[in-house]
């Protein structure tokens, strides 16, 4: 027999306003770092918790947004030239997906090798790693362009 949806209000409710908090400040930060409106990190955090909490089918699933996508969301909004044009985008690549999956054409994932992905991740750690040095030594004259980081790593791998 199922439970009602209510039967767990009482530790729910806390839970999901814990869970609120991380996530709230975590979205617009990510947004914010994207230079999309601070409002669509709202809007994404919102809607991509009440997605992933109605179709996973699991008591603890917890989605939020990645931060390693943020440079690749702020080179397509410039490359696109706005952020409608962004949101067009998405909007084309998730009709795509909803084909590519009704056809099983996940399999094409096999083709992919794991050292990539790998990578990929090691790339964004280096990445936070040498984002915080300057904070780990004390040394934080221009605390508010921290951005210039990215703007190197722009021009010096992405314009070449």
């Amino acid at each position: 027999m199922k439970d009602n949806i209510l039967s767990h209000i009482k530790s729910d409710l806390p839970a999901g306003l814990v869970v609120f908090l991380v996530a709230l400040p975590l979205c617009l930060g990510i947004a914010l770092a994207s230079g999309a409106p601070l409002f669509s990190g709202l809007i994404s955090g919102i809607i991509g918790g009440i997605v992933v909490g109605s179709l996973s089918g699991s008591h603890i699933s917890v989605s939020g947004p990645a931060a390693g996508l943020t440079i690749i969301i702020l080179n397509a909004i410039e490359d696109l030239g706005s952020f409608q044009a962004l949101l067009a985008a998405v909007v084309i690549a998730g009709i795509i997906q909803l084909i590519l999956g009704l056809s099983k054409a996940g399999i094409v994932s096999h083709f992919f090798p794991s050292s990539v992905i790998k990578g990929m991740l090691a790339a964004i750690g280096i990445i936070l790693i040498l984002k915080q040095i300057p904070h780990a030594v004390g040394y934080d004259a221009d605390f508010e362009g921290d951005f210039s980081f990215f703007n190197l790593m722009e021009r010096t791998l992405f314009r070449n």
